[in-house]
């Protein structure tokens, strides 16, 4: 990470447990990182590993038998790790901090008016009168994407698709005037098409309010178009971070190399996708050594029995890996992932041209039909 500019959150050696039935269950494990203003941090894991967690804490929104066990979250030079009551989190949750969660209709009151939730928000964190709410949300539908805005703004959240109510959360989200937007698997829900608008949408919301923006996902190929940096998560663990090319072109941890092998744009025609062996370990457990190991074909005696610190690939790359230590043996990263950004962009210009034909194919039908 640079230390050419200072972070605008700044998470130190953080761990997060939850007391359940009498056990204690270790979410989040020692995790460190730094948030630069303007970026997109993409967090990347498999479901379980921590995402969602981590970034609740940023925001005071764990569950009541959650706990911050350890640690610090610094935002602008104020420990959010101190504040345990809700009335402490009131300038931060939303106003400076907000989030963008996975299904829209969770966020969304089903029997109040898509305008009215918007001008709400507008009210209470820009201090607005109604009439002016009114106008500022009909604007925010406007730039979200939403047609007719104006027209619909009396309409209720039933009334919208599945990609538009999304636009409406983000639409809400940004009349909070957030310095950081955390995107909660915003588009899990919506088909590839919609999925692509949205990411768009984000990006180029961002570039035009300059909010710093946290991508949560447990698919790689989402953020390849968005990201500036990425952190992947294991196992409540951060176990790689790196710049977007870093990660997707020179990836160094096993469990990297497996989330890039998952990637649904390396499926071969009629084979079959892969998918990581094994499934995570117990949180309830305390894990020795790698906590990948159990899962890796890479794995080595020392995985087992040692957790391995980071080791630096470049300034802005950092791996945790035994692989990486001058004594590992030389291990080359799986074929599927040599020379990703060809494989990538051939399945994608294979994919254009079964389309072509498919709508050539479609042409002549129609053609057939008109004679």
């Amino acid at each position: 990470m640079s230390d050419e500019k200072e972070p605008i959150l700044k998470i130190d050696d953080l761990s997060v447990h939850f007391h359940v039935r009498g056990k204690t269950l270790k979410a989040i494990h020692h995790v460190s990182m730094d948030l630069y203003k303007g970026e997109v941090l993409a967090i990347v894991g498999e479901s379980g590993s921590g995402k969602s967690v981590l970034t609740k804490s940023f925001t005071g929104m764990l569950e009541e038998n959650g706990e911050i066990a350890g640690g610090t979250i610094v935002y602008k030079g104020k420990h959010l790790e101190k504040l345990t009551k809700d009335k402490q989190w009131e300038g931060i949750r939303g106003n400076e901090i907000a989030t963008i969660f996975q299904d829209p209709m969770t966020s969304l009151d089903p029997i109040r008016t898509i305008g009215s939730q918007i001008a709400e928000v507008v009210v209470k964190h820009q201090g607005k009168s109604k009439a002016e709410a009114k106008q500022i949300a009909i604007e925010l539908m406007n730039r979200t994407g939403i047609p007719n805005a104006a027209a619909r703004y009396n309409e209720y959240p039933f009334e919208y698709s599945g990609g538009m109510r999304q636009r409406i959360v983000i639409a809400v989200a940004l009349a909070c005037r957030p310095d950081i937007l955390i995107c909660d698997e915003p588009t899990t829900a919506l088909d590839v098409t919609i999925q692509a608008q949205i990411l768009d949408l984000i990006k180029s919301l961002q570039k035009e309010d300059g909010f710093t923006t946290i991508f949560i996902t447990h698919d790689l190929g989402v953020v390849a178009s968005i990201a500036d940096r990425i952190a992947v998560m294991y196992s409540g663990r951060i176990i790689e971070y790196g710049t977007c090319d870093e990660i997707f072109y020179d990836p160094r941890h096993p469990y990297t190399w497996s989330l890039l092998s998952s990637l649904p744009q390396l499926a071969q025609k009629g084979g079959q996708l892969y998918s990581i062996p094994g499934t995570p370990p117990s949180l309830y457990k305390d894990i020795v050594g790698d906590a990948f190991a159990p899962r890796d074909p890479w794995a080595m005696k020392v995985d087992f029995k040692a957790d391995p610190p980071f080791f630096k690939v470049s300034d802005t790359h950092y791996a945790k890996t035994w692989l990486l230590d001058p004594r590992a043996p030389k291990t080359e990263k799986p074929k599927l992932i040599q020379n990703l950004h060809e494989r990538m962009a051939a399945t994608v210009a294979e994919s254009h041209l079964e389309n072509l034909d498919l709508a050539l194919n479609a042409n002549k039908e129609d053609d057939a039909d008109g004679e």
